[in-house]
């Protein structure tokens, strides 16, 4: 009699499905896909979303900034967890986070509900992201397969936002603005059931969780912006809006007290010892700064004062991601012969170029006349400093750091969106009130009875005041993005410097990186 043959013992962790790194790359990237995907579906709904659950135009900035501040704030962390938990672990977790706040975000009736649901979104895409690129490497063999996984996950990386655009408008116009939310939940689940068959898990490695840092900064955050948009409704007397600004002096200097003494640091304080790498954080906050706002008010002006439809505002947009991907390719092939700082000057100064075009915008500008020609200049000066600004965060890094560097440069470009938006509304809502009072007038000299009574009601005049109110208030926060973008091209002209061992790591760099998204 013949013993049976056993089967060889299952390797605890190992992917019940082994063998098929097509299908295990496909579920990575559909995690990328997703969390990309969701920084630009909901800004097209944003018209939408604030007429349904009633938000001010002011804190509309917060379906942004609650999902930017708590993604920024814990990226850093949540790649902590993925090396210390286990990455498929830590980045199933984060799916299924994601996917539930989805669900929740899109059953809100009321703006807090809302709010909170983004956040949580922003915690499980803080969860899942980082853990996400890390599956790669322990996924792929270092070599050709590693590198065109890589390739994948940049291009998914790039493409998100254009899909974004697209499918925030389809589905806004053709469905609801809250399946911009749902559509996450069966990607979100498929994901996660898939992941255990296809994706084995990493090894752990021992470590300390950085939860004090990574708190008081996203508390420290929360607070500088709510401040900000608190004074743009109530004032820069108001008691909450100046207790706001204090919790948020107390909180990011224990933040910096506590990162000066931590042994693992979320973010480690000599990262911004090197001119570079230092240089590359304040030219992404600037840069952050100028496209979150870009982005959140041209929609606003597209859908309602030029009467574009969902769909029409994200084919609108995407001639600023042709000129995204354009600029990163030239900017990939040429950096290692110019070195960074002539892309990161031109850049800088093209989009700053593109926003003071931008303060121009008037109620009778068409989208030719007044919008495509700023964006494009715009998009193709950000595109000359995506990759730019990557490569040189992490040039000359030791490669236990490299992550660290890397995410950092995330991290300033998700809180630099947020600060900057926050500020941006408040010039916003500021002029927005001067011009309402002076519009005020006219409009009760020629207002029938029905329009004075809905006035009295909402305090919103209605178009034309009210497209005047709004056009004035974009003019004059498009301004304030001149100057950010003023900090990140003053960045590139003083603090950047070009050496020869930067131009050899560049070549590397962007040799192993392949052609660009």
């Amino acid at each position: 009699m013949k013993s049976a043959q056993l089967a060889p013992p299952r390797i605890p962790g190992a992917a019940r499905r082994p063998g098929r790194p097509g299908v295990a790359l496909a579920v990575i990237a559909a995690c990328q896909l997703m969390v990309v995907l969701d920084a630009t579906i909901v800004n097209i709904a944003l018209p939408h979303i604030q007429t349904a659950l009633s938000f001010s135009t002011t804190d509309l900035s917060w379906v942004i900034s609650a999902y930017t501040l708590a993604f920024g704030g814990l990226l850093l962390l949540g790649g902590r967890a993925g090396d210390i938990l286990g990455r498929r672990r830590v980045f199933m977790a984060g799916i299924l986070l994601f996917t539930l706040a989805s669900l929740l975000g899109g059953f809100a009736q009321e703006p807090w509900q809302l709010m909170a649901a983004r956040a949580l979104q922003g915690v499980g895409g803080a969860i899942a992201s980082p853990t996400a690129l890390a599956l790669i490497t322990t996924t792929f063999a270092e070599g050709p397969a590693r590198n065109r996984a890589f390739g994948v996950f940049a291009a998914v990386s790039a493409g998100g936002g254009a899909v974004g655009l697209l499918a925030g408008g389809m589905l806004t116009e053709w469905l609801d603005w809250r399946w911009v939310l749902f559509v996450n939940v069966p990607i979100g689940v498929l994901i996660t059931v898939l992941a255990p068959l296809y994706i084995n898990e990493s090894e752990r490695h021992p470590g300390r969780f950085d939860a004090a840092g990574a708190l008081t900064a996203t508390g420290g955050m929360t607070s500088l912006v709510y401040g900000f948009i608190r004074a743009s409704e109530d004032g820069w007397r108001d008691s909450l809006t100046l207790g706001s600004f204090g919790a948020a002096v107390a909180l990011l200097g224990l933040f910096v007290l506590i990162e000066s003494r931590a042994a693992e640091p979320i973010i480690p304080l000599r990262m911004f010892a090197d001119r570079n790498r230092a240089g590359t954080y304040l030219i992404m906050l600037g840069l952050a700064a100028a496209v979150f706002g870009m982005f959140f008010f041209i929609v606003q002006f597209v859908q309602n004062v030029l009467g574009f439809s969902p769909i029409q505002s994200g084919l609108g947009f995407l001639p600023v991601t042709a000129a995204i991907i354009t600029a990163a390719g030239l900017s990939q092939r040429l950096l290692p012969r110019l070195g960074p700082k002539p892309f990161m000057v031109t850049g800088s100064a093209l989009t700053g170029t593109g926003l003071a075009w931008l303060t121009f915008i008037r109620t009778d500008s068409t989208y030719l006349s007044g919008v495509l020609g700023p964006m494009l200049l715009f998009g193709f000066g950000m595109g000359l400093n995506f990759v730019t600004l990557t490569l040189t965060a992490v040039s000359g890094v030791a490669p236990r750091e490299a992550g660290a560097a890397s995410g950092l440069l995330n991290a300033s470009q998700q809180v630099g969106g947020s600060l900057g938006l926050s500020i941006l509304v408040t010039v916003f809502g500021t002029a927005g009130r001067d011009e309402a009072a002076r519009q005020v007038p006219a409009f009760m000299a020629q207002a029938d009875p029905a329009q004075l009574a809905a006035f009295r009601q909402t305090g919103r005049l209605p178009d034309p005041w009210g497209d005047l109110v709004l056009t004035q208030g974009i003019s004059s926060a498009f301004t304030a993005a001149v100057a950010m973008s003023g900090l990140a091209l003053a960045s590139a002209l003083l603090v950047i410097r070009v050496r020869k061992s930067d131009l050899d790591a560049l070549s590397g760099a962007a040799a192993e990186a392949g052609p660009a998204a």
